[in-house]
């Protein structure tokens, strides 16, 4: 017996916060029959989904067991075939660091009908929870999103990020932020660049270090700081500490 063909959603969930998610996620995870959600995805986001859909968890998180991408790819295209609606929900947005490139690649391949809905990526959401304009006409002209952790094991070229004059911010780069800073001083990155790490931004759990580039890797193992956390390095991150003194101004 031939199915309808479905359908699949690759929906951005946001940075943390569940109340970060957009009105077209929410109206694409009540149709869905089918969730595949990432381990990072807040669990409330899930009472969008319509009563009676299926959830599948198919978490990746650094450093620990996770479900093969060539897995989640089959089960997409398999569930989609059998005229399931499939929402796929990542944290952030799909195509920042999310593997939504690939994923709708091999969707579309299979002939499935796929739509992305975009979400607040992590290095959007991260700084502008603490008061951080990733761009400043007055210090910042623009902002780089890069990884601290690439596939093939190099490190950017600092050299040239550092001529831009471009906040950067880092995914993925807390476990190596000793070797990324080492790089990046090599380079010609002043130490006393402001710098912060922030781990679950926008959620309850939300916590920060605000330092210098040279003293990031010290300040982030004094506070403990764990992944999923976002690296922001920049003369931005002055204007934390800005919105921060404003704030206690306005309390007392």
């Amino acid at each position: 017996m031939e199915h309808a063909p479905g359908k699949v959603f690759l929906i951005g969930a946001g940075p943390g916060d569940p109340e970060l998610l957009t009105l077209k996620a929410v109206r694409a995870l009540g149709a869905a029959d089918v969730v595949l959600v990432d381990d990072l995805v807040h669990r409330n986001t899930l009472r969008h989904a319509r009563a009676g859909a299926r959830v599948i968890e198919v978490g990746k998180r650094g450093g620990c067991r996770s479900t093969p991408q060539a897995f989640i790819e089959k089960l997409m295209v398999r569930l989609a075939r059998r005229g399931l609606v499939v929402a796929r929900l990542k944290g952030g947005d799909p195509f920042v660091f999310g593997r939504g490139g690939e994923e709708l690649a091999v969707l579309q391949a299979a002939g499935i009908e796929t739509e992305v809905v975009p979400g607040i990526t992590a290095g959007m959401g991260a700084p502008t929870a603490l008061g951080i304009p990733v761009t400043h006409r007055d210090v910042a002209r623009g902002v780089t999103f890069l990884t601290g952790h690439a596939r093939d094991g190099t490190d950017p070229d600092w050299r040239a990020l550092r001529a831009t004059g471009t906040t950067l911010v880092i995914y993925m780069g807390l476990a190596r932020v000793a070797a990324l800073v080492a790089g990046m001083l090599e380079a010609g990155y002043r130490a006393d660049t402001p710098a912060c790490a922030i781990q679950n931004a926008t959620l309850a759990t939300q916590r920060e270090v605000m330092t210098n580039l040279s003293r990031l890797p010290t300040a982030v193992a004094d506070a403990r700081l764990s992944s999923p956390a976002i690296l922001v390095i920049g003369e931005v991150v002055r204007y934390a500490q800005i919105a921060a003194a404003s704030a206690a101004q306005r309390a007392a």
